[in-house]
């Protein structure tokens, strides 16, 4: 059994981690929805919602990168920017959940369940910010 008594808790890991966490969600419920979506109505068209699932895959991407240089940035007027994009991809992708929430798939309860991890990412990111 791993002893934790020389780990340090740091809001910067906890939201990185929470954050890779949140991707590789996000990547499996797009693999798992996505058969679903991407067949063609009867009028020849395809689901719109087949690019929310590309679109929450591209954000969560976006937030270890921005997590990192928010971290690592000296400034403080461009760690602000970098923080206000995180918020901003935590908000496109809750948006994106909800609406993936009501397509017509088994991927729906997977989709609630990246929706309650953002939500965990939100609580941990008001910490990480009193902390930069």
């Amino acid at each position: 059994m791993a002893s934790y008594s020389n780990y340090q808790y740091s809001p910067g890991r906890a939201l990185y981690y929470k954050a890779k966490e949140i991707m590789i969600l996000s990547r499996h419920i797009s693999d798992y929805i996505l058969p679903d979506i991407a067949v063609l109505n009867e009028k020849g068209h395809e689901d719109s919602m087949v690019y929310c699932t590309g679109d929450i895959i591209r954000y969560s991407n976006s937030l270890i990168p921005n997590i990192e240089k928010a971290e690592n940035e000296f400034f403080q007027d461009s760690r602000t920017q970098y923080v206000s994009a995180i918020s901003n991809l935590t908000e496109r992708l809750s948006r994106n959940c909800e609406r993936l929430e009501n397509v017509n798939s088994n991927g729906r309860e997977f989709v609630r369940i990246l929706r309650k991890e953002i939500q965990k990412f939100k609580r941990l990111q008001k910490t990480w910010r009193l902390t930069l």
